[in-house]
């Protein structure tokens, strides 16, 4: 019995570090701050590219990283136990891109009370329900997706001469930054007679849904000649649809994130433009600004970086 109860609480020593990822300190050396970043998903480009800038930045300035994410962007309980599980490591600031803007409030809450600071990056936190909830964090940085969207309806209007019927393919339903894209389009076509929006649907911001649900929506409405993506990941799924149907050309497509596959689209032609909002440097700004509260310093309420149309013709600078 005695034998067993050993083994029991080894067992649990044992599962006590493996969830605390931060490297022992060095004889005579102090242990680095961790920061942690939660992410939506590894499983994007986008993010995998915003990866990239934090790890840089926390090189450049002497912190551990830890970096987490669910598989599927749409795993809203997911990342919320993975922030409830980093909050039982020795993480001094949490740096989050919420998959929901709602839902993340109750794990942010428990950051809140274990005096972890906040950093919201990419999609903002839902006011009421922060509000409601009496939280606050210490910065936002992004993009203006709303801005972006805008953007990209305003070159919907240029490249069809103002005639055209639209398809929309949005994101994850209640997600401020596919909610805000999609509205800041319909805003920019609104006052454009010749412009017909015949279908919106959600695609979740994946690829595969975004070639299934488009060439639902192409069968539908076969005299669709524009879509907008609010993201590239549907937008290529939706030129493999436009593919399979043989409509190459003749459907015009605007993403958003100007990914590396949406530009190659763009360099072959069957991608018209997208909306570049460089996740390289929200990374890198995230572990900036960790760092400052950190060092006791605060940094401003949001930092917004930059937003840019990117075609074959002006590619990203």
């Amino acid at each position: 019995m005695r034998s067993w109860i050993i083994a029991l609480a080894c067992c649990g020593v044992a599962v006590s570090l493996a969830c605390n990822r931060t490297p022992p300190a060095k004889e005579g050396e102090a242990a680095k701050p961790t920061v942690a970043f939660v992410l939506k998903t590894l499983n994007s480009p986008f993010f995998i590219e915003m990866q990239r800038g934090a790890q840089a930045e926390a090189d450049r300035l002497g912190v551990t990283l830890v970096v987490q994410a669910a598989e599927r962007e749409v795993d809203v309980d997911k990342q919320m136990q993975i922030i409830e599980n980093l909050l039982q490591t020795q993480i001094r600031v949490l740096c989050v891109t919420p998959s929901g803007s709602r839902e993340i409030v109750a794990a942010l809450v428990k950051a809140r009370d274990a005096k972890v600071p906040i950093v919201v990056v990419d999609t903002r936190v839902d006011p009421d329900a922060a509000a409601a909830a009496t939280l606050q964090w210490e910065t936002f940085i992004g993009s203006d997706n709303y801005s972006g969207g805008r953007l990209a309806g305003q070159y919907a209007v240029t490249i069809s001469g103002g005639q055209a019927r639209v398809g929309i393919l949005e994101g994850v339903p209640g997600h401020e930054t596919g909610d805000s894209r999609v509205r800041g389009f319909r805003d920019a076509i609104k006052d454009t007679p010749g412009i017909t929006l015949v279908a919106s649907q959600t695609a979740n911001f994946e690829r595969e849904q975004g070639f299934t649900v488009f060439q639902n929506m192409l069968q539908a409405n076969p005299d669709m000649d524009l879509l907008f993506a609010a993201s590239d990941l549907m937008a290529l799924g939706a030129i493999e649809a436009i593919a399979v149907a043989g409509k190459t050309g003749q459907v015009r497509v605007i993403g958003f994130d100007a990914l590396d596959d949406a530009k190659k689209a763009m360099a072959a032609g069957t991608m018209d433009a997208s909306v570049a909002q460089f996740p390289y440097e929200m990374g890198k700004t995230a572990v900036e600004s960790a760092v400052k509260i950190l060092n006791g310093e605060k940094p401003p309420a949001e930092i917004m970086v930059k937003l840019e149309m990117v075609t074959k013709d002006s590619p990203i600078r």
